[in-house]
Parts: C-alpha cells; sequence; structure tokens
C-alpha cells in the first residue's frame, strides 16, 4: 500500500474510467466538429444559381454544402418486385432468419437473427428542382453516405411450421426457427433529399455532388438539414455528458485513495511518536528495579502501558506492539491508544 496507493478494483476502476472518458470525449469533439462544418456551410437549393455560385467562389468546387432538391433518376428508375407502382433510384433486399435460442443462464428462451440474404441495387440519379425548370446535381457514390436514406416499402413475415419431430428437434439443440423477415427498402422517386457534402463542377459544365476530399462527413437523409444537426447535437452532447460522468467517477477514485493514504500517515505518524514516547521512558527508568506487577503476557517485563478506554495497566509496550489485534487483554474491548505509565 505504500508503494501503490490503489487497490485492484480501484486500478483497474480508474484505468476504465479514463479510459472511456478519453473514447467518449474524442466521439463528442467529432460530432462538435461535424456540427461546426454543417453550421458553417452555404445552404443551397437546387435551380440555376448554382454554376455563378461557383464561379463566385473562384473554384469549380465548394467544400462543403447543404443542397436540398427532389430525387430523380438519370435513366430508367428501379420498380419494386412487390408494389409495381413505387420506383426508386437505390433499392435494398434483406431476408433474415428470427429463431429462439435457449439461454440456459437466464433459464428463457431469448429472440435472435441473422442476416441470410441482402442485395443492394442502385442507379444513378440527381438532385433536380422542385419546378424542374434548372438541371439537376448528380449525386456521386451515394453508398459512402454514412447513413443510407431509405424507406421500408414492403415487409413480410413467413412463419416457419415444425411437426413433432422437428420439436423434440429443437428442444434438444436449444434452437427453434420462427420464421423469416423479408424486407424491402428504397429511395424513392420524388423524395425530398438534403445532401451534405462537396459540390463540384465537372469539365463538361455539370454538377456533381460528391463525398468532401477534406475527410467531412457525408449526409444523404430525407428530413432537412435542421433536424440533422438538432440530432447530431444531441448525440455531441451526450457523448460530452458520458464523458464528464466517467471523469467523475475517475476522481472520486482518486481522492478515495488519497483519502486512505492520508488516514495511514496520520496513523504511522501516531504509532511512531508512541513508540519514541515509550523509547524516551524506557531510557529515564532503565536504571529502576523490576516491579511485581510484571507484563501479563511475557512475565517478564514490568506494565507500561495504560489502555484506553478501558483503562487496564497489563502490557509491556514491547507486548502492546506485537498484539495480533488492538483488543485489550483483559477485557477484549477495542483499543484506541496506549499512554505510558508513570510510577512515583
Amino acid at each position: 500500500m505504500d508503494t501503490f496507493p490503489f487497490t485492484i478494483g480501484e486500478a483497474i476502476c480508474l484505468g476504465s474510467s479514463l479510459a472511456f472518458s478519453g473514447l467518449f470525449y474524442y466521439l463528442h469533439r467529432k460530432k462538435a466538429k461535424v456540427v461546426s462544418k454543417i453550421q458553417g456551410a452555404p445552404k443551397l437549393h437546387v435551380d440555376s444559381s448554382l454554376p455563378s455560385i461557383l464561379s463566385a467562389a473562384g473554384s469549380n468546387c465548394l467544400p462543403y454544402v447543404v443542397l436540398e432538391g427532389v430525387v430523380q433518376p438519370v435513366e430508367a428508375a428501379l420498380t419494386s418486385p412487390y408494389h409495381k407502382e413505387l420506383q426508386g433510384v437505390i433499392e435494398r433486399l434483406i431476408l433474415k432468419e428470427h429463431r429462439l435460442v435457449w439461454n440456459s443462464l437466464a433459464r428463457s428462451w431469448t429472440d435472435s437473427e441473422r442476416v441470410v440474404l441482402e442485395q443492394l441495387h442502385t442507379v444513378p440519379f440527381v438532385l433536380a428542382s422542385t419546378d424542374k425548370a434548372a438541371g439537376g446535381v448528380s449525386v456521386e457514390l451515394p453508398l459512402q453516405a454514412i447513413d443510407l436514406p431509405l424507406e421500408t416499402v414492403y415487409e413480410r413475415f413467413q412463419q416457419t411450421s415444425h411437426g413433432f419431430k422437428d420439436l423434440l428437434s429443437h428442444y434438444l439443440s436449444g434452437e427453434k426457427p420462427k420464421g423469416f423477415l423479408e424486407t424491402e427498402e428504397m429511395l424513392l422517386v420524388g423524395s425530398s433529399l438534403t445532401g451534405i457534402g462537396e459540390l463540384a463542377q465537372r469539365p463538361d459544365g455539370t454538377l456533381c455532388l460528391q463525398p468532401p476530399s477534406n475527410g467531412a462527413g457525408y449526409f444523404l437523409c430525407l428530413e432537412d438539414w435542421q433536424t440533422l444537426l438538432s440530432g447530431l447535437q444531441s448525440a455531441s452532447s451526450f457523448w460530452k455528458w458520458t464523458a464528464l460522468v466517467c471523469g467523475l467517477v475517475a476522481a472520486v477514485v482518486i481522492l478515495r485513495s488519497l483519502c486512505r493514504a492520508y488516514r495511514i500517515r496520520q496513523l504511522n505518524r501516531e504509532r511512531e511518536e508512541q513508540r519514541q514516547e515509550f523509547e524516551e521512558y524506557l531510557r529515564n527508568h532503565q536504571d529502576e528495579e523490576l516491579p511485581a506487577n510484571a507484563c501479563v503476557v511475557c512475565l517478564s517485563n514490568p506494565r507500561e502501558c495504560v489502555l484506553l478506554p478501558c483503562g487496564h495497566i497489563c502490557l509491556c509496550f514491547h507486548c502492546f506492539q506485537a498484539l495480533p489485534n488492538s483488543s485489550c487483554p483483559i477485557c477484549r474491548a477495542d483499543i484506541d491508544r496506549a499512554v505510558p505509565l508513570y510510577q512515583a
């Protein structure tokens, strides 16, 4: 304890708290930087003024912009196999298997799922203006966006039928298939889309929205930019407070260790003062004859201690220091301290 002020549990708690605090603070700073970039980015709509805005900037690209428009395919759109009237530019088909797995610890069946099949289809599309008077802005590499802006347009669960032999094997193996969930998600034609990224002008004069070359976040979302910004601010605030809580836990552990070390130091100082006081007493009374009332432990040295608070006089100082526990050998009461016995 003198060399290492923390117990094993405190060291683990302190290390994990500091590590999680650093991780959560990093996530907070990452979200805060994205929020700051979005707040400072130009807010644009798809219209005929975009080329002039790029020309006024003195370059063929704007590093980070917020662009709002309507989704329109460049050529033929994707048609939903389940709803022929629905057309989109991005389609994701997912087939998941749901099953019950026996949890031996909880003594119950828990639901689990796994993806059996996932297909992703996309066609080139642009962000157009609502009146379609101006040319569109091509959206490049939409699959690299942080979160795909897809809507669920079809969902069906096919329950698996079981026979008696199947049920018996399920209980023996600890797994019971429930069925398959089939889901279709699409980015529909005509949806209002907000894109946040780099706006560039190609050599042929067409415009495109692409992932930022400076590594900033690339967003495609169905809600407006204020809603996206609010969500990012909430996430940043959550990570900040989580990092603060972990830091407070680490501070409590350090404070607790310091208080314990201070108490131990005070106790050692009191013991050292008592030892010096008894040694001084022995030097001053070493020529005296051994009194008849000898120590009840060693039966050789005189009784030199008054045990407090019980007040018994039964030990020499060396036997007092050698006690296995701090209790009086006469009445078994706890010993707070011992003072030298001076006899006239």
